[in-house]
């Protein structure tokens, strides 16, 4: 097994951006400002956080025969990720997603699956990388089976298994059972356990409901509150720097793949989650999905 290898499989976009002083509310038009288009997609996403921090990083996944999806690879390569594994599908166009930023860095999105909801268990088969990975990073954005299908695989070779569960839906037990780790945000865990998470005792609820269905550690992201850890043997809290913020779209990918990077480089948790902390609050002051993500000498030391 290749101890510093990361294989992130997942979704690839572009996502159009358009600037608005407020989000709209249905049935109303509100006048915007600056429109911009990006590399996006969580699973695209998360692969160049892994790659810019430090990361050997391979990204599975689909796109369509048209520009947006040449585009894509061209920017994955760019960020030196190995697309062996980025299947082009003829029938489907590539995944877009229409996003609306208001001043505060809130946004609302809409995603067009196209491609990424071809991404088979067919198409993982003829992966040969995945045998020797030491971590395969996914996220929500593909079909289902396809993610269930690679867990049972990863579990049975013995791989850490990380699974970001955005955008939000639910998980069978089946699934959750021996994963390394879930790296959720307050709605994702909410929805995932019915714990209501608003601070850090409902974090730690939350954390056991996933706990006692195997998973072996969690981590629940709580935006500008930084984040909370549980395992068996340990609990953190660790607070997030002070930052303004411009545009929160990849913060929770950055994490995921920061987190990724901090495990193939075997840093203790505390050191880990503020490293993946770090990298997510340097990315919200920045616009746009890929475009923000740092670089790991952007960090502090």
């Amino acid at each position: 097994m290749n101890a510093n290898k990361i294989i992130v499989i997942g979704s690839a976009n572009t996502d159009m951006v358009v600037k608005a002083a407020k989000l709209p509310l249905p049935g109303e038009t509100v006048l915007g400002g600056a429109f911009f288009m990006n590399a996006g997609g969580k699973g695209a996403n998360q692969a160049v956080a892994a790659a810019r921090l430090g990361g050997n990083v391979t990204l599975v996944t689909k796109v369509g025969n048209d520009i947006f999806g040449r585009q894509t690879v061209e920017g994955l390569q760019k960020d030196h990720i190995n697309t062996d594994f980025v299947f082009v599908d003829e029938k489907s166009p590539s995944g877009t997603a229409l996003i609306i930023l208001n001043q505060e860095g809130e946004n609302c999105i809409v995603v067009a699956p196209g491609s990424n909801a071809n991404l088979l268990a067919l198409d993982i088969e003829t992966v040969i990388a995945i045998s020797d990975a030491e971590i395969i990073l996914m996220q929500l954005e593909i079909p289902l089976e396809t993610i269930e299908f690679v867990a049972k695989k990863a579990k049975a070779n013995k791989q850490k298994v990380i699974i970001n569960p955005a955008p939000a839906q639910s998980l069978s037990d089946d699934l959750l059972n021996g994963l390394f780790l879930v790296t959720p945000n307050e709605t994702e865990a909410t929805l995932l356990t019915g714990i209501t998470v608003i601070d850090e005792e409902t974090a730690s609820q939350a954390a056991k409901v996933f706990l006692d269905k195997g998973v072996e550690n969690v981590i629940i992201t709580l935006g500008k509150e930084g984040a909370y850890f549980e395992n068996a043997t340990l609990k953190l809290k660790i607070p997030a720097p002070i930052v303004k913020a411009l545009d929160t779209t990849a913060a929770g990918d950055t994490f995921s793949g920061a987190i990724a990077v901090a495990v193939t480089e075997q840093m203790d948790w505390a050191h880990a989650i503020n490293f993946a902390i770090q990298a997510a609050s340097v990315s919200v002051t920045r616009l746009g999905a890929q475009a923000s993500v740092p670089y790991r000498n952007e960090l502090k030391k």
